[in-house]
Protein backbone atom coordinates (compact mmCIF):
# COMPACT_ATOMS: atom_id res chain seq x y z
CA UNK A 1 0.00 0.00 0.00
CA UNK A 2 0.82 3.69 -0.36
CA UNK A 3 -0.26 6.05 2.26
CA UNK A 4 0.75 10.21 2.24
CA UNK A 5 1.90 11.20 6.31
CA UNK A 6 1.28 14.92 7.22
CA UNK A 7 0.45 16.89 10.52
CA UNK A 8 0.81 20.30 11.61
CA UNK A 9 -1.21 22.00 9.62
CA UNK A 10 -2.25 24.71 12.10
CA UNK A 11 -5.00 26.67 9.80
CA UNK A 12 -5.68 30.09 11.56
CA UNK A 13 -1.82 30.52 12.43
CA UNK A 14 -0.92 34.35 12.22
CA UNK A 15 2.52 35.57 11.99
CA UNK A 16 2.45 38.56 14.38
CA UNK A 17 -1.40 39.54 13.16
CA UNK A 18 -0.90 38.60 9.58
CA UNK A 19 -3.32 36.35 8.18
CA UNK A 20 -1.64 33.20 6.62
CA UNK A 21 -5.08 31.76 5.41
CA UNK A 22 -4.52 32.14 1.61
CA UNK A 23 -1.13 30.65 2.27
CA UNK A 24 -2.79 27.55 3.91
CA UNK A 25 -5.15 27.10 1.11
CA UNK A 26 -2.68 26.89 -1.52
CA UNK A 27 -0.45 24.38 0.49
CA UNK A 28 -3.45 22.25 1.23
CA UNK A 29 -4.52 22.04 -2.66
CA UNK A 30 -0.74 20.99 -2.89
CA UNK A 31 -1.21 18.42 -0.68
CA UNK A 32 -4.07 17.52 -2.88
CA UNK A 33 -2.34 17.19 -6.14
CA UNK A 34 0.28 14.96 -4.49
CA UNK A 35 -1.91 12.62 -3.10
CA UNK A 36 -3.83 12.57 -6.43
CA UNK A 37 -0.70 11.90 -8.30
CA UNK A 38 0.31 9.19 -6.46
CA UNK A 39 -2.65 7.78 -5.80
CA UNK A 40 -2.61 7.16 -2.64
CA UNK A 41 -4.63 4.40 -0.57
CA UNK A 42 -4.31 5.99 2.89
CA UNK A 43 -4.04 9.84 4.40
CA UNK A 44 -2.71 10.71 7.54
CA UNK A 45 -2.86 13.56 9.36
CA UNK A 46 -1.21 13.14 12.48
CA UNK A 47 -2.92 16.32 14.68
CA UNK A 48 -2.27 19.94 15.04
CA UNK A 49 -4.97 20.27 12.20
CA UNK A 50 -6.34 24.00 13.78
CA UNK A 51 -3.17 26.67 15.61
CA UNK A 52 -6.22 27.02 18.31
CA UNK A 53 -8.76 25.09 20.21
CA UNK A 54 -11.59 27.82 18.60
CA UNK A 55 -10.45 27.97 15.52
CA UNK A 56 -12.36 31.02 13.21
CA UNK A 57 -15.18 30.15 10.83
CA UNK A 58 -12.38 30.65 7.88
CA UNK A 59 -9.80 28.36 9.11
CA UNK A 60 -12.86 25.53 9.76
CA UNK A 61 -13.83 26.05 5.74
CA UNK A 62 -9.95 25.79 4.75
CA UNK A 63 -9.62 22.85 7.01
CA UNK A 64 -12.64 20.99 6.39
CA UNK A 65 -12.68 21.38 2.60
CA UNK A 66 -9.66 20.35 2.46
CA UNK A 67 -9.85 16.54 4.40
CA UNK A 68 -13.24 16.40 2.31
CA UNK A 69 -11.00 17.10 -1.15
CA UNK A 70 -8.12 14.31 0.47
CA UNK A 71 -11.19 11.90 1.28
CA UNK A 72 -12.17 12.01 -2.81
CA UNK A 73 -9.03 10.44 -3.35
CA UNK A 74 -8.62 7.98 -0.40
CA UNK A 75 -9.78 7.80 3.13
CA UNK A 76 -8.44 10.14 5.50
CA UNK A 77 -7.29 9.28 9.69
CA UNK A 78 -7.06 13.00 11.59
CA UNK A 79 -6.04 12.76 15.07
CA UNK A 80 -6.36 15.02 17.62
CA UNK A 81 -3.06 17.03 18.45
CA UNK A 82 -2.50 19.80 21.42
CA UNK A 83 -3.83 22.63 19.44
CA UNK A 84 -6.95 21.00 19.23
CA UNK A 85 -10.51 20.98 20.53
CA UNK A 86 -10.21 16.97 21.31
CA UNK A 87 -14.12 17.80 22.50
CA UNK A 88 -15.18 19.46 18.98
CA UNK A 89 -13.85 16.68 16.69
CA UNK A 90 -15.44 14.46 18.69
CA UNK A 91 -18.56 16.17 18.36
CA UNK A 92 -18.21 16.08 14.12
CA UNK A 93 -16.98 12.72 14.07
CA UNK A 94 -20.12 11.72 12.86
CA UNK A 95 -20.57 13.57 10.00
CA UNK A 96 -16.65 14.10 8.84
CA UNK A 97 -17.59 9.81 8.62
CA UNK A 98 -19.88 10.35 6.00
CA UNK A 99 -17.04 12.00 3.99
CA UNK A 100 -14.66 8.82 4.74
CA UNK A 101 -13.11 10.93 6.96
CA UNK A 102 -11.97 9.04 10.24
CA UNK A 103 -11.26 10.96 13.65
CA UNK A 104 -10.00 9.91 16.94
CA UNK A 105 -10.37 13.28 19.08
CA UNK A 106 -9.36 10.95 22.43
CA UNK A 107 -7.73 7.74 23.24
CA UNK A 108 -9.56 4.52 22.55
CA UNK A 109 -8.97 0.76 23.28
CA UNK A 110 -8.36 -1.16 20.34
CA UNK A 111 -11.74 -3.02 19.90
CA UNK A 112 -13.52 0.50 20.35
CA UNK A 113 -11.90 2.36 17.99
CA UNK A 114 -8.32 2.77 19.39
CA UNK A 115 -6.84 0.80 16.08
CA UNK A 116 -8.39 1.51 12.63
CA UNK A 117 -8.49 -1.07 10.20
CA UNK A 118 -9.13 -0.86 6.45
CA UNK A 119 -8.17 -2.79 3.10
CA UNK A 120 -6.53 -1.13 -0.23
CA UNK A 121 -8.15 -1.58 -3.55
CA UNK A 122 -5.78 -4.43 -4.03
CA UNK A 123 -6.75 -6.24 -1.02
CA UNK A 124 -3.92 -5.63 1.21
CA UNK A 125 -4.85 -5.11 4.64
CA UNK A 126 -3.69 -2.37 7.02
CA UNK A 127 -4.24 -1.31 10.28
CA UNK A 128 -3.26 1.94 12.50
CA UNK A 129 -2.46 1.90 16.22
CA UNK A 130 -3.66 5.50 16.95
CA UNK A 131 -2.46 7.60 20.04
CA UNK A 132 -3.99 11.44 20.03
CA UNK A 133 -2.08 13.57 21.71
CA UNK A 134 -2.28 12.77 25.72
CA UNK A 135 -1.51 15.37 28.67
CA UNK A 136 -0.66 14.20 31.71
CA UNK A 137 -4.01 14.06 32.98
CA UNK A 138 -4.95 12.24 29.98
CA UNK A 139 -2.97 9.66 29.94
CA UNK A 140 -4.28 8.08 33.82
CA UNK A 141 -7.53 8.17 32.27
CA UNK A 142 -6.56 6.33 28.31
CA UNK A 143 -4.66 3.89 31.18
CA UNK A 144 -7.99 3.26 33.18
CA UNK A 145 -9.59 2.88 29.92
CA UNK A 146 -7.55 -0.05 29.36
CA UNK A 147 -8.15 -1.55 33.16
CA UNK A 148 -4.77 -2.09 33.49
CA UNK A 149 -3.58 -2.95 36.99
CA UNK A 150 -2.31 0.13 39.44
CA UNK A 151 0.81 -0.82 39.31
CA UNK A 152 0.96 0.41 35.52
CA UNK A 153 -0.45 3.52 36.33
CA UNK A 154 2.63 4.25 38.63
CA UNK A 155 5.69 6.12 36.81
CA UNK A 156 6.20 8.85 34.36
CA UNK A 157 4.38 10.15 31.35
CA UNK A 158 6.84 8.19 28.86
CA UNK A 159 6.70 4.91 30.65
CA UNK A 160 2.32 5.41 30.74
CA UNK A 161 2.88 6.08 27.11
CA UNK A 162 4.77 3.27 25.87
CA UNK A 163 2.23 0.88 27.73
CA UNK A 164 -1.15 2.25 25.76
CA UNK A 165 1.18 1.72 22.47
CA UNK A 166 2.09 -1.67 23.67
CA UNK A 167 -1.91 -2.92 24.28
CA UNK A 168 -2.69 -0.95 20.90
CA UNK A 169 0.10 -2.94 18.85
CA UNK A 170 -0.51 -6.44 20.24
CA UNK A 171 -3.22 -6.85 17.76
CA UNK A 172 -0.49 -6.33 14.62
CA UNK A 173 -0.43 -9.15 12.25
CA UNK A 174 2.28 -10.31 9.89
CA UNK A 175 -0.36 -10.53 6.82
CA UNK A 176 -0.84 -7.03 6.87
CA UNK A 177 0.89 -3.18 7.13
CA UNK A 178 1.32 -1.98 10.32
CA UNK A 179 1.24 1.53 11.26
CA UNK A 180 1.26 3.59 14.82
CA UNK A 181 0.09 7.36 14.49
CA UNK A 182 0.35 9.84 17.01
CA UNK A 183 0.98 13.38 18.15
CA UNK A 184 3.50 13.13 20.61
CA UNK A 185 7.05 14.22 21.44
CA UNK A 186 9.80 11.51 20.77
CA UNK A 187 13.12 12.03 22.83
CA UNK A 188 15.89 13.13 20.42
CA UNK A 189 13.40 15.00 18.24
CA UNK A 190 14.56 18.38 16.97
CA UNK A 191 12.32 21.07 17.69
CA UNK A 192 11.36 23.51 14.58
CA UNK A 193 10.73 26.62 16.79
CA UNK A 194 6.91 27.04 16.87
CA UNK A 195 5.76 24.74 18.99
CA UNK A 196 4.03 25.01 22.37
CA UNK A 197 7.25 24.57 24.85
CA UNK A 198 4.86 23.19 27.24
CA UNK A 199 4.45 20.06 25.47
CA UNK A 200 7.64 19.57 24.09
CA UNK A 201 9.42 19.47 27.55
CA UNK A 202 11.13 16.36 29.13
CA UNK A 203 7.98 15.31 30.99
CA UNK A 204 6.21 14.98 27.91
CA UNK A 205 9.46 13.30 25.78
CA UNK A 206 8.63 9.09 25.08
CA UNK A 207 11.64 6.74 24.10
CA UNK A 208 11.71 5.87 20.60
CA UNK A 209 11.91 2.45 21.84
CA UNK A 210 8.71 2.84 22.76
CA UNK A 211 7.44 1.76 19.26
CA UNK A 212 6.88 -2.18 18.05
CA UNK A 213 9.43 -3.16 15.93
CA UNK A 214 6.17 -4.70 14.17
CA UNK A 215 5.13 -1.51 12.93
CA UNK A 216 6.28 -0.61 9.64
CA UNK A 217 5.66 2.73 10.01
CA UNK A 218 5.35 5.68 12.64
CA UNK A 219 3.82 8.32 11.70
CA UNK A 220 4.32 11.05 14.19
CA UNK A 221 2.99 14.94 14.25
CA UNK A 222 4.04 17.53 16.88
CA UNK A 223 7.39 18.67 15.77
CA UNK A 224 7.52 20.78 12.91
CA UNK A 225 10.96 19.78 11.62
CA UNK A 226 10.31 16.99 9.02
CA UNK A 227 12.65 14.30 10.30
CA UNK A 228 13.15 10.82 11.17
CA UNK A 229 13.70 9.34 14.42
CA UNK A 230 15.81 6.73 15.60
CA UNK A 231 13.92 3.69 16.76
CA UNK A 232 13.39 -0.42 16.58
CA UNK A 233 10.88 0.51 13.30
CA UNK A 234 10.71 3.61 11.15
CA UNK A 235 9.96 6.36 12.68
CA UNK A 236 9.37 10.08 11.10
CA UNK A 237 7.76 13.69 11.60
CA UNK A 238 6.15 14.92 8.97
CA UNK A 239 6.40 18.19 9.86
CA UNK A 240 4.14 21.55 9.28
CA UNK A 241 3.40 22.24 5.53
CA UNK A 242 4.22 25.69 6.17
CA UNK A 243 7.02 27.68 8.01
CA UNK A 244 4.90 28.31 11.10
CA UNK A 245 7.62 30.56 13.01
CA UNK A 246 10.92 32.27 12.78
CA UNK A 247 12.31 29.23 14.52
CA UNK A 248 11.81 27.45 11.02
CA UNK A 249 13.65 29.35 8.37
CA UNK A 250 16.40 26.87 7.16
CA UNK A 251 13.26 24.24 7.11
CA UNK A 252 12.59 23.00 3.85
CA UNK A 253 8.50 21.88 4.11
CA UNK A 254 7.26 18.69 2.81
CA UNK A 255 4.92 15.60 3.11
CA UNK A 256 6.23 12.26 3.55
CA UNK A 257 5.07 9.17 0.54
CA UNK A 258 5.20 5.98 2.53
CA UNK A 259 5.24 2.79 0.68
CA UNK A 260 4.96 -0.74 2.32
CA UNK A 261 3.43 -4.33 2.22
CA UNK A 262 3.23 -7.39 4.72
CA UNK A 263 6.11 -9.04 5.93
CA UNK A 264 7.99 -6.26 3.40
CA UNK A 265 10.04 -2.89 5.01
CA UNK A 266 8.79 0.33 4.52
CA UNK A 267 10.14 2.86 2.10
CA UNK A 268 9.54 6.59 2.72
CA UNK A 269 10.28 9.97 0.96
CA UNK A 270 9.85 13.51 0.95
CA UNK A 271 7.61 15.92 -1.28
CA UNK A 272 8.60 18.95 -1.29
CA UNK A 273 6.05 21.63 -0.84
CA UNK A 274 6.14 24.85 -2.11
CA UNK A 275 3.33 27.03 -1.30
CA UNK A 276 3.19 29.56 1.19
CA UNK A 277 5.68 32.29 1.73
CA UNK A 278 9.37 31.29 3.28
CA UNK A 279 10.19 33.24 6.53
CA UNK A 280 13.50 35.35 6.65
CA UNK A 281 15.54 37.40 9.47
CA UNK A 282 17.75 39.77 7.92
CA UNK A 283 20.10 41.63 10.12
CA UNK A 284 22.27 44.73 9.67
CA UNK A 285 22.19 48.48 9.61
CA UNK A 286 20.20 50.66 8.16
CA UNK A 287 22.40 50.67 4.36
CA UNK A 288 23.23 47.08 4.73
CA UNK A 289 19.50 46.06 5.00
CA UNK A 290 18.74 48.44 1.94
CA UNK A 291 21.20 47.07 0.08
CA UNK A 292 20.02 43.18 0.92
CA UNK A 293 16.23 44.72 -0.30
CA UNK A 294 17.03 43.54 -4.00
CA UNK A 295 17.80 40.30 -3.32
CA UNK A 296 13.86 39.98 -1.31
CA UNK A 297 10.99 37.94 -2.77
CA UNK A 298 7.93 37.76 -1.28
CA UNK A 299 8.79 36.47 2.33
CA UNK A 300 7.87 37.34 6.15
CA UNK A 301 10.50 39.10 7.48
CA UNK A 302 12.10 39.50 11.03
CA UNK A 303 14.49 42.39 10.90
CA UNK A 304 17.19 43.05 13.37
CA UNK A 305 18.52 46.40 12.94
CA UNK A 306 21.74 47.28 14.24
CA UNK A 307 21.39 51.10 14.71
CA UNK A 308 21.54 53.12 17.63
CA UNK A 309 18.18 53.19 19.43
CA UNK A 310 16.45 56.32 18.37
CA UNK A 311 12.38 57.29 18.12
CA UNK A 312 10.79 56.31 14.51
CA UNK A 313 13.65 53.48 13.90
CA UNK A 314 11.27 50.94 13.77
CA UNK A 315 8.54 52.70 11.90
CA UNK A 316 11.56 53.49 9.60
CA UNK A 317 11.89 49.96 8.85
CA UNK A 318 9.04 49.41 8.17
CA UNK A 319 8.27 52.09 5.82
CA UNK A 320 11.40 50.21 3.76
CA UNK A 321 9.77 46.78 4.25
CA UNK A 322 6.59 46.61 3.98
CA UNK A 323 6.32 42.59 4.83
CA UNK A 324 8.43 42.73 7.99
CA UNK A 325 6.12 41.46 10.87
CA UNK A 326 8.82 41.84 13.45
CA UNK A 327 11.50 44.24 13.84
CA UNK A 328 14.03 44.36 16.65
CA UNK A 329 16.63 46.85 17.55
CA UNK A 330 19.75 45.43 18.36
CA UNK A 331 20.76 48.37 20.81
CA UNK A 332 23.34 45.97 23.45
CA UNK A 333 26.33 46.36 20.53
CA UNK A 334 25.84 50.44 21.34
CA UNK A 335 25.42 50.40 25.23
CA UNK A 336 28.23 51.34 26.75
CA UNK A 337 29.77 49.74 30.26
CA UNK A 338 27.74 49.15 33.05
CA UNK A 339 27.69 51.75 35.00
CA UNK A 340 30.04 51.73 38.25
CA UNK A 341 28.79 51.38 41.81
CA UNK A 342 30.03 54.44 43.07
CA UNK A 343 28.38 56.62 39.94
CA UNK A 344 25.14 55.27 41.32
CA UNK A 345 25.63 57.29 44.29
CA UNK A 346 26.22 60.39 42.43
CA UNK A 347 22.65 60.63 40.94
CA UNK A 348 21.22 61.58 44.71
CA UNK A 349 19.43 64.61 44.17
CA UNK A 350 19.87 64.56 40.67
CA UNK A 351 16.33 65.78 38.62
CA UNK A 352 14.63 62.80 36.73
CA UNK A 353 15.60 64.65 33.60
CA UNK A 354 19.27 64.61 34.32
CA UNK A 355 19.00 60.63 35.29
CA UNK A 356 16.77 59.25 31.75
CA UNK A 357 19.60 61.56 30.26
CA UNK A 358 22.23 59.67 31.60
CA UNK A 359 20.36 56.26 30.96
CA UNK A 360 20.77 56.91 27.65
CA UNK A 361 23.73 58.42 27.06
CA UNK A 362 24.94 54.71 28.69
CA UNK A 363 22.87 52.87 26.21
CA UNK A 364 23.95 54.65 23.22
CA UNK A 365 20.36 55.87 22.90
CA UNK A 366 20.46 59.83 23.49
CA UNK A 367 17.79 61.58 21.48
CA UNK A 368 16.45 64.76 22.24
CA UNK A 369 13.05 63.55 21.57
CA UNK A 370 13.35 61.10 23.48
CA UNK A 371 14.21 63.07 26.19
CA UNK A 372 11.51 65.71 25.69
CA UNK A 373 8.65 63.11 25.61
CA UNK A 374 9.75 62.10 28.99
CA UNK A 375 9.36 65.29 30.52
CA UNK A 376 6.07 65.64 28.88
CA UNK A 377 4.99 62.32 30.37
CA UNK A 378 6.61 63.33 33.60
CA UNK A 379 5.02 66.85 33.59
CA UNK A 380 1.67 65.37 32.93
CA UNK A 381 1.94 62.41 35.66
CA UNK A 382 2.75 65.47 38.49
CA UNK A 383 -0.35 67.37 36.67
CA UNK A 384 -2.57 64.35 37.37
CA UNK A 385 -0.85 64.16 40.91
CA UNK A 386 -1.29 67.02 42.09
CA UNK A 387 -5.07 67.33 41.21
CA UNK A 388 -5.95 63.96 42.72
Amino acid sequence: MKFLHTADWHVGKTIRGRSRAEEHEAVLAEILTIARAEGVDLVIVAGDVFDSAAPMPESERIAYRALLDLAAVAPVLVLSGNHDNDKRLHALAPLLELGHIVTRATFLPPDDGGVVTGTTAAGEPWRVAVVPFLSQRWVVRAADLLNLDAGDHAGAYAARVARLIDVLAAGFTPDAVNIVAAHLHVAGGVLGGGERLAHTIFDYAVSGAAFPAAAHYVALGHLHRPQAIAGPCPIRYAGSPLQLDFGETSDAKSVTIVEAAPGVPAASREVPLTAGRRLRVLRGSLAELEAASTAIGEEWLKIVVREPPRIGLADDVRDRFPDAVDVVVDADQFAGPAPALEAHASRQGRTPHDLFADYLNERGAADDRLLALFDRLLDEVATADASS
